[in-house]
């Protein structure tokens, strides 16, 4: 209770950094999630625009330490407390738990069809080298500036490199209110490999005028 206080008193952001298979399958509420086990620090910096935004931290048992020590070394010093006994505690307590539906390749490879609406959240550079032909990039790193590129009325499939940053951006996108969203967990090189259609942009050759 005195963890669901402070959140809202202090509007605080819920950090969440457990494993991205425990995140999807249930998590607080409009929490998000950057998972310890990827590029954790990096993706704060670009998620997390003010170094000064009062965060609570939900993280595996014995992980609370590390993840204060680890957000204070890149500037964020305003860790205001985390939840005691971690996620297990709140739902334990019966309280509100929100989900990601989240899907293997295989099933997105069985359900693919040039209607769905694809998100790939690499980067440009990712997705000009080899994307799914209808997929549309939408990257993790602009993602608070490029939200109104996409309807809260539409399902999006979204995917990444392995799931790690497909999951972050979902996280981001539910607590705007995005509900329709499928998460696809597992490599891009074997969405590649499959019989999904996929296309690469090819830069013009350059010439030089003498």
């Amino acid at each position: 209770r005195a963890f669901e206080l402070v959140a809202n008193e202090m509007n605080a952001l819920v950090l969440d950094v457990r494993d991205k298979k425990d995140f999807v399958k249930g998590f607080i509420p409009n929490s998000i999630f950057i998972g310890l086990d990827g590029s954790f620090a990096p993706w704060v910096g670009a998620l997390i625009p003010d170094l000064k935004q009062p965060i609570l931290i939900v993280a595996p048992r014995g992980k609370n330490k590390e993840t204060v020590k680890r957000l204070a070394r890149v500037g964020y010093d305003n860790s205001v407390g985390y939840l005691k006994g971690g996620f297990d505690s709140w739902q334990n307590e019966g309280r509100e738990v929100d989900t990601i539906e989240t899907i293997n390749v295989p099933t997105f490879v069985k359900k693919y069809s040039k209607k769905l609406n694809v998100l790939d959240v690499r980067k440009p550079g990712e997705f000009e080298g080899e994307h799914v032909e209808t997929a549309q990039n939408f990257a993790l790193d602009t993602i608070n500036s490029t939200m109104s590129e996409i309807s809260k009325k539409k399902k999006y499939y979204m995917h990444c490199r392995s799931g790690y940053r497909s999951t972050v951006a979902a996280s981001i996108l539910k607590s705007r209110g995005f509900r329709n969203l499928i998460n696809v967990q597992g490599l891009f090189t074997d969405i590649a490999d499959s019989k999904i259609p996929t296309s690469n942009f090819v830069c013009p050759t350059t010439l030089k005028i003498e």
